[in-house]
This record gives structure tokens, sequence and C-alpha cells, in this order.
């Protein structure tokens, strides 16, 4: 029994999750910058120094020594988050669950001591080990169920910006370039943004899947296996191949416009895109990217963006979408005369109707 005269059930189960008051994961403050699980809250009972002396303690001298060495810093540091404003300020009512990485001694000793305290503190079962295996199977059962429409269109079409025009019409959008904080193409990378993790990738995943309807459409951009370093479930990227298509057309004047202001960030750092281009040698040669490289460096962003879409982008574009998209030929077609804000919410209430 508790303090507060209450009996406890034994680990939680992942489907239980949302039944608690916080997510307290106890592991190292690199473990949960790797992944964690929604809204948890970082309450290490060792650092990442602590950890890997303990670790060695383990290898080198036994489990006792490292437990010994190591419940000193536990006991430290569940003291310090007890006198923290997370836990001091918390009613007796309150109801916490606590994780590690398997569901053992450092969540149990956080669990323990909670419980000491009056508050009906839980642990998982099999810690954030057991989500993430969770994690897994439910994008492996989802995917292969998504009603997904796929906006394609060449580079520069503005197909990001029909999602978030989409999306604040009411209408069910899967963006993957948001959640892996990248446009998806080789210079994609976004400025002062690193990417996920891929374990945090499918933890953001499948956080958005679970709140889809599966009985709505749901608006996704044509995507290729990886984006940035990040890769697709293979259940996802079959599903997006198998899904109804939808083109969006835009003159190559308006879609130059349009990449010289979202991609204008690039020409502050003109060597840094020289860099980028080199990979293009072996598919374009020495003299075509030498001049692309002399643009970059001078930051002269338009005659390169023209040139890369017309001579690598569209071409890859046209051979790419019927081998990549089953359903290419029966393309829906929607043609856009600019990538307005306005135009683009007349553009999302056109293809709204056309799905309707």
């Amino acid at each position: 029994m508790s303090a507060g005269g209450k009996a406890h059930r034994g680990p939680v189960d992942v489907d239980d999750i949302d039944a608690f008051d916080a997510l307290i994961d106890a592991r190292s403050p690199a473990e949960f910058a790797l992944d964690h699980l929604p809204g948890a809250i970082n309450c290490p009972v060792l650092d990442d120094e602590e950890r890997r002396i303990v670790g060695t303690l383990y290898k080198q001298q036994g489990a006792f020594e490292a437990r010994r060495v190591g419940g000193a810093m536990v006991a430290a540091n569940l003291a310090r988050h007890l006198q923290s404003d997370m836990f001091k300020n918390q009613p007796i009512g309150w109801k916490p669950l606590v994780y590690c990485w398997r569901g053992g001694l450092r969540s149990g000793s956080m669990v323990q001591w909670l419980r000491l305290v009056g508050w009906d503190a839980q642990q998982l079962a099999g810690g954030y080990k057991r989500f993430r295996q969770h994690v897994m199977a439910q994008l492996d059962l989802l995917c292969p169920q998504l009603p997904l429409r796929v906006i394609c269109g060449p580079t520069g079409s503005g197909k990001t910006r029909l999602l978030q025009a989409l999306a604040a019409q009411g209408a069910q959008v899967l963006d993957l370039e948001a959640l892996a904080c990248h446009k998806g193409s080789m210079l994609g990378e976004l400025p002062g943004q690193a990417q996920p993790s891929q374990k945090a990738f499918d933890t953001a995943l499948y956080t958005a899947l679970r709140g889809i309807d599966r009985g709505r459409p749901v608006f996704i951009e044509a995507e290729s296996r990886k984006i940035g370093r990040l890769s697709l479930p293979s259940g996802l990227l079959a599903r997006l191949r198998d899904s109804p298509c939808i083109e969006l057309q835009l003159t190559a004047e308006a879609r130059l416009e349009f990449l010289l202001r979202d991609y204008a960030y690039l020409g502050e750092d003109g060597a840094g895109l020289a860099r980028i281009l080199d990979r293009l040698r072996p598919s374009h040669g020495h003299e075509t990217v030498n001049r692309w490289q002399d643009w970059a460096r001078r930051g002269e962003l338009s005659p390169l963006f023209a040139e890369l879409c017309r001579l690598h982008y569209d071409p890859h574009y046209a051979r790419s979408q019927a081998a990549q998209f089953q359903q290419w030929p029966q393309r829906q077609a929607l043609r856009a005369e600019g990538l307005a804000p306005a135009q683009l919410s007349v553009l999302a209430q056109r293809l709204l109707a056309l799905q309707s």
C-alpha cells in the first residue's frame, strides 16, 4: 500500500499511457534527445556522464560496485527532482507514469521514491524499448489503411504550400517534410534546423497517424524513399505509390519565382551551396557543374535555379512519376495560376470540391 492507502497495479502497458497525468522519462538527456514518448518530461536519474561511469564500473568491477556508486548518484538526482517545481507543486492525487530504457532499475527507483511521497506512480512495462516496438507495429498496421491522395508536381510547384492551404480549410494532411524537418530535395536542408533521429521521426509519424480519420481522404506530398537522411516506413511508401495522384501544374516562370522566394536563404552561403552542387558531377559533368558553382558563389540564384530545374529536376520528375506511382496514368490535373496565399486558398477549395 502507498502512503495514501492506494493499492498499486503492476507495470503499465503502452495502451494505457493516456490514463496518466504525466509521462516521466528517467533516462539520460542523450537518450531522451534521440527519441522519447510524446509529451514526456526528462527527469534523468543518471545524467550522461554518470551513466557512462556506472556502465564502466559494471563491466570492470561487477554489478555490486556499479549499484553502490550508481545508487548514490540516483538518490542525489531524485532529491533534486523532488525539490523542483515539476514535483513540489503536484497534489496528492497526481498520477505519473515513469519509464526508462527497458522498465528496469532506473524507472523502478524513481517509482519507489514517488510512491513513498504518496503519489500513485506507475512504471511502464518494458520501458522505451517496448514503446518503440509498439510504434513500429502500429506503423505497419496503419500505413496500409491510409486513404491517401498524393499531390505530385515538379520542383517549385508549391506542393507543400498546397498541403498547408488544405490543412487551413480542415482537410486531413500528412506533412512528411514538416515531420522530417527537410524539404526533400538535394537542397532541402533547412537553415538552423537539424533533422530528428530516425526513431524520433517514426514516433512523430505514429503520433500523427493516431489522429487520422480513415473515413476521410488524407492529402500527402509525393516523396521518395528518403527525406534527407530519414527513411519512410516501407508500408507507407508502398501505400503512397499505390494511391490516387493529383498533379499540380504551374508555369516554369511561376515556379522559378516561387523557388527564388522559398530558397532565398541558399544565397547567403554560396560556398556551402557550391559544395552541395558538387554531388552532381557524375550525372552532369564538370563544365555544367562548374558553371552552377560559379553562380552559387556569386549568389546568382535565378540562372542557377532555372538550369537546375530544366536540366536536373524536371527530367528526373518526368522519368520517375510513371515508374513510381501505379495510378499515375489516371492522375487528376490541377492547374495553378500562382502560389500567392489567396491563389493557394482557391486551389485548395477546387481540389476539395474535386475529391467530394
